[in-house]
């Protein structure tokens, strides 16, 4: 086994890559079609668990995977392996590096179904070959983003943290993972790793066994208090939670802490009805002069467990939470995909393309394009518009717009905004990276300010939020209407 493991070939993100890419890339190079510029779109289709919206994370690793894209030798000797890729083709991945552009929205922002995330203009087999780890890093961070701020809504303003790592699917979903629940809201997490490579803030105490380990529950309540006295939270529910867990952590807090002068303690509850427990131990825990000890609670929460707890009026100050969140286990996927949008002519323009496919629902939006968020008097979204590349939307200006959802009521409407902006920023400019990425704390702070002062408080609902509309410019509808009818209706 070690053996193996010591032979394996050293691991290329470049590699991370569905093989059709490659034979399309291939067929590509034969074609001539490699030298055209193409552009590509990511957007999504629904927003998880029903919510009122999403959020957009995992930009940062797109950028750095962007800047070190390449092929070894290793990778050119398998791909030659397989006996179908044309020499030249190798020859230019030997040399490969991406050239092209990158523009998104930045991480951490509220998304909607159906505008661009993020749009790629390159050439097309540049643009191919980066589809799966462009899907990847979107699809699994937006998603756990997004679950992790519905969990921290519903905690109404009560820490929660990220306990995930041994229940994610694999070390990659534990350690980014975690980094993107840090994006949507949580205050820290137990993973190690994240803190490493991310600065995430990790934290822990204790689990079971360390209560089990020494003779008594006290024992073991006294030597963690004299080893960690600023950092004290005591497992209680080990044995029996009310009867042994929380006199003996009283008796510690009393006995090692309370002389030093320290009253920053707190106790964690893992199991059995967490409201219960935690009013009852609220009750003891005041009775015994510990007011300011705290209780955490753990055990499979989530944002709707969560929002129980709170109508109940359970005394929980600090909610750990694991497999729901680093799952999503309530929607474990995100469903954003990758389509191409136009194609560079000889003469320099760009042709508009449309998948249009048998299901409506599943018809994109095509050409080049630029979404726009639009504000209302009070600086809150009032709604996204999509237009094409080049028409200018203008704050105090009426905009007509329609709707993209044709089941809607008035399907065009006209407004004027009091404010606009642009949602695409340019991130990577012909392969260099084009932008001072923010730090992840500034990217946290930056989601929770357009939740507090850009967002309607009824799309923040956990349940039928109110729908916060996408709309389109007539140029881009007319356009989507006019292919549609020419290509599903086989005038192609």
């Amino acid at each position: 086994m070690g053996k193996a493991m010591a032979n394996r070939p050293q691991e290329n993100p470049t590699m991370l890559c569905d093989f059709y890419e490659l034979t399309m890339g291939n067929g590509y190079y034969r074609n001539g079609f490699y030298k055209r510029n193409v552009y590509f779109d990511v957007f999504f289709r629904n927003v998880p668990d029903g919510g009122g919206f999403a959020i957009a994370a995992g930009l940062e690793q797109i950028v750095e995977y962007i800047q070190q894209l390449h092929f070894s030798d290793d990778d050119i000797a398998y791909l030659r392996g397989k006996g179908i890729f044309d020499e030249g083709f190798l020859t230019y991945l030997k040399n490969f590096k991406f050239h092209g552009d990158i523009y998104a929205v930045p991480e951490g922002t509220p998304v909607f179904p159906g505008e661009p995330l993020l749009t790629v203009r390159a050439p097309a087999i540049e643009a191919q070959l980066i589809e799966t780890y462009l899907l990847l890093e979107i699809n699994h961070q937006s998603l756990i983003a997004t679950k992790a701020n519905r969990i921290v809504r519903a905690a109404q303003g009560r820490a929660v943290l990220e306990f995930g790592s041994r229940r994610a699917q694999g070390a990659d979903g534990a350690v980014i993972g975690a980094r993107a629940a840090y994006i949507g809201g949580v205050a820290g997490t137990a993973c190690t790793l994240t803190d490493v490579l991310y600065g995430v803030p990790a934290g822990g105490t204790m689990a079971h066994s360390w209560v089990q380990m020494f003779p008594t529950e006290y024992d073991a309540f006294k030597t963690y208090c004299e080893l960690y006295p600023d950092n004290a939270t005591l497992l209680v529910d080990t044995y029996n939670t009310l009867k042994s867990g929380v006199p003996n952590a009283i008796r510690a807090f009393k006995e090692i802490l309370l002389p030093r002068g320290i009253t920053n303690f707190a106790i964690r509850l893992d199991s059995g009805d967490i409201s219960y427990l935690s009013k009852k131990a609220r009750k003891m825990l005041d009775e015994a002069g510990l007011p300011n000890c705290k209780i955490t609670a753990s055990n499979s929460l989530d944002e709707y467990l969560i929002r129980d707890l709170m109508m109940q009026g359970a005394q929980v100050d600090t909610f750990g939470v694991g497999e729901r969140l680093i799952t999503s286990k309530s929607n474990p996927v995100f469903g954003g995909v990758y389509k191409l949008v136009a194609v560079k002519r000889p003469d320099g323009s760009y042709q508009p393309k449309m998948k249009c496919s048998d299901s409506a629902s599943k018809a994109i939006i095509p050409g080049k394009k630029m979404p726009w968020r639009l504000y209302d008097e009070n600086g809150q979204a009032q709604c996204d518009l999509i237009a094409m590349d080049g028409e200018e939307i203008e704050a105090g200006k009426p905009v007509t717009m329609v709707n993209l959802d044709s089941d809607a009521i008035e399907r065009t409407v006209t407004i004027t905004p009091t404010k606009v902006k642009k949602l695409l920023v340019p991130h990577i400019l012909n392969g260099e990276l084009a932008i001072e990425l923010p730090s992840i704390a500034e990217k946290k702070a930056y989601i929770a300010k357009q939740l507090t002062d850009e967002t309607w408080e009824s799309e923040l609902r956990l349940e039928c939020p109110h729908k916060h509309y996408v709309n389109m410019t007539p140029a881009v509808a007319e356009c989507r209407s006019r292919m549609y009818a020419d290509l599903h209706g086989g005038k192609v």
